[in-house]
């Protein structure tokens, strides 16, 4: 018994490699491609902050900082490592939850091609466990179709039904009135059509506000120059406080950088870089943390001077609330 044994198990010892051979020879399963749901929560007092990804777009370098000396444009591309002669501009979304008020800032790209690199917001908002039928209110900080262009669905209907919809008095005048669609600069000139299609299915929920308190906890502050109306927002809770900065920057690497240049979006460039001065000397002397419309991911941290402008820091990633 015990040669059987031994006989059988030398067998074994024969044959391992063979299988070890035939184990190798699989193909390894194809990793999936596509990145994990861009969510990312943190708390500001008694809120609950959730950015949601909405994807990207790449813009020519040097259109898209129309003023900058490019030599000095470049530098601060390197120095952020910025390969290549275009922009990635991201598209991050701020959701904030207290109670049973539910509010996002600004709407995002809304429903685009499916190879198009934007658009990300309503998938993501699934996996963040986000129900539009739950947001209370749409604060909009200024009408730029990245911005507006996700208050409809994908029949054109109401893509947040039950919300009430804000938006700045300055901003709602301007739009709303075609006969400044020439005094606008070439490209801004479709958000005229493009703002009326976009709020259409809200009617009778819009509301206008101008400085000062919007809801309990939430205070819209003038930040014009990007638009006419553009606007920021401060969400608060006792001391704690968080600034939504729109586009009062774009990308901070470079425009918090060189505050006083202008990025191609800008209504009237000069006015755009005094609010976005004041806006950054607010948030850095007080030392508040903010969020913004185009950083990257996860899109929040705050600003500390530095030389001629601000340097945007990060906040520190935490996997609890």
């Amino acid at each position: 018994m015990a040669d059987r044994r031994l006989i059988l198990a030398g067998c074994a010892l024969l044959a391992a490699p063979a299988l070890l051979q035939q184990a190798a020879a699989q193909p390894a399963p194809a990793m999936p491609l596509g990145q994990a749901p861009g969510f990312y929560r943190f708390r500001v007092g008694g809120w609950t902050v959730t950015m949601i990804n909405d994807g990207f777009n790449r813009f020519p370098a040097n259109t898209f900082v129309p003023g900058a000396p490019p030599a000095e444009l470049r530098a601060l591309m390197d120095e952020a490592f910025m390969a290549g002669d275009a922009i990635t501009v991201p598209f991050t979304i701020t959701f904030a939850q207290r109670g049973n008020t539910f509010l996002v800032f600004d709407a995002g790209n809304g429903v685009t091609a499916a190879t198009a690199t934007n658009g990300r917001m309503i998938a993501n908002m699934a996996a963040a466990g986000v129900d539009p039928p739950a947001i209370t209110h749409v604060m909009h900080s200024h009408f730029h179709g990245d911005h507006i262009n996700g208050l409809l669905d994908a029949t054109g209907g109401r893509a947040f039904p039950n919300a009430e919809i804000i938006v700045p008095g300055t901003e709602w005048a301007w739009f709303g009135d075609t006969a400044n669609e020439t005094r606008s600069p070439e490209r801004q000139r479709p958000a005229f059509a493009n703002t009326a299609r976009r709020f259409a299915p809200y009617q009778g929920r819009v509301r206008q506000v101008g400085a000062g308190e919007v809801i309990p906890g939430v205070t819209a502050i003038d930040a014009p120059g990007h638009t006419p109306g553009h606007t920021v927002y401060r969400l608060s809770d006792g001391a704690e406080q968080l600034v939504f900065l729109a586009d009062a920057l774009n990308r901070p690497e470079i425009t918090a950088r060189r505050p006083d240049w202008y990025f191609v979006g800008d209504f009237d460039g000069s006015v755009a870089a005094v609010s976005r001065r004041r806006v950054l000397d607010m948030v850095a002397t007080d030392r508040i943390r903010v969020t913004g419309y185009h950083y990257l991911f996860p899109a929040n941290g705050y600003f500390a001077r530095s030389g001629q402008g601000y340097a945007f820091v990060p906040a520190e990633w935490s996997s609890a609330l």
